[in-house]
């Protein structure tokens, strides 16, 4: 059987300081100890619509850089990148990059453009499908990225206090239907952007669609679990 160790953390986010945000995932990422590490949409500026677009080559990002080389982990972090895209970036020890742009951006993201089609990030051997918030409430989102031969479906999310039981609604169910492992950063705490608490519980589920891990609704939390597969996609 191939494993993957994967975290879900939750880190507590300064609005608009991408310095004190960057570092604080840096932190996280040393705690986990996992081999892939999510965050939630938007984490190194918090829900922030008006948010400067943040640069691949940000030095501001460099003490996450640095803890991803130091543990040979990809973090999976949010931010507003240049178009202007709601993104997922993938951060390592040689930089980031971006690894997705939200395809089903919200009502009240319209300053931002949706992102052009699904993405899958390879992580030694895995096929991780990437998500940012409303997409994992899309159908079409999610048996599209799914057609792409998947082993897990990651998300970064936001949610308020109340929604963290549509986010594992969400999670089981993609989990039921296409088989695969499913893992959600989620906001704790204040966010920003009319959010002054958010909903925080990110978890990992399995195929079946049970609880592997599961954080609580306190910032700085985050949950850990070890996905297994007995063979893993391929296209």
């Amino acid at each position: 059987m191939r494993s993957l160790v994967i975290a879900v953390a939750q880190p507590r986010i300064e609005p608009l300081d991408v310095a004190a945000n960057a570092a604080r995932h840096a932190a996280a990422v040393r705690a986990a100890h996992a081999q892939v590490v999510v965050f939630p949409e938007m984490s190194l500026t918090g829900y922030e619509l008006d948010a400067p677009t943040v640069a691949l080559d940000d030095p501001r990002l460099a003490p996450l850089v640095e803890a991803c080389a130091a543990t040979d982990t990809v973090a999976l972090v949010g931010a507003p990148v240049e178009g202007p895209y709601i993104a997922m970036l993938a951060v390592d020890g040689n930089g980031a990059r971006v690894a997705y742009r939200k395809q089903y951006p919200h009502s009240s993201e319209e300053r931002f453009l949706a992102g052009p089609a699904p993405e899958v990030l390879e992580v030694d051997g895995w096929r991780l499908g990437l998500a940012i918030c409303r997409d994992t409430g899309v159908a079409e989102h999610v048996a599209q990225t799914a057609a792409l031969g998947i082993d897990a479906y990651v998300a970064g999310v936001l949610d308020a206090p109340e929604g963290d039981a549509v986010v594992a609604e969400r999670a089981r169910r993609v989990a039921a239907e296409h088989g695969v492992w499913v893992a959600v950063s989620s906001f704790a705490g204040p966010t920003g952007g009319g959010y002054p608490e958010s909903a925080g519980r990110s978890g990992i589920w399995t195929p079946e669609g049970r609880v592997a891990a599961r954080a609580g609704r306190t910032p700085g939390e985050l949950a850990r679990a070890t996905m297994v597969a007995e063979s893993l996609a391929r296209l």
